[in-house]
């Protein structure tokens, strides 16, 4: 049996010690790491996804995963979480509203807006992937109109 030789508690495989997160030798800490080496962030859930993660991915699908990370049970009690899922379904439900309004517009100009339809695509895409990655890097990136909708619902 090894003992922590930090707090001096019985240490199992693994290791880290449970009581304090010291590597202990023969353990599985990165070369160099000493002894201010803390094991990685235990997961918010069950499920294995950490805050950021499930953040992120609110965004993956949309409307989808803006829905399913709201019913999901241990993701509808995490504030930022739950501010991620509903600014995404807001986010996405505008990007519907700009797209239709822009078709209509396009239409009533006999397709001259249609070669602006590239562009457009290129900015939601910009925008879907800003937005994961802001999220997956923990940053609060509240977008103008939506961001106050989803933070009041959060």
């Amino acid at each position: 049996m090894a003992f922590c030789p930090n707090c001096g508690s019985q240490v199992t495989a693994g290791g880290f010690c449970q009581n304090c997160g010291t590597p202990v030798a023969g353990g599985t800490a990165p070369a160099g790491a000493g002894a201010a080496y803390a094991p990685p962030a235990t997961p918010v859930s069950a499920s294995g996804l950490t805050e950021n993660v499930a953040s992120a991915l609110c965004y993956l699908f949309g409307l989808v995963t803006g829905i399913i990370f709201l019913l999901l049970a241990p993701y509808n009690q995490n504030k930022t979480v739950r501010f991620h899922a509903f600014q995404s379904i807001f986010m996405h439900v505008g990007i519907i509203v700009l797209w239709i309004l822009y078709t209509v517009t396009s239409f009533m100009t006999h397709g001259i807006g249609f070669l602006l339809f590239p562009l457009f695509s290129l900015l939601v895409i910009a925008l879907w992937l800003y937005m994961m990655f802001s999220a997956y890097n923990n940053k609060k990136v509240k977008l103008p109109i939506v961001g106050d909708l989803a933070e009041k619902q959060a």
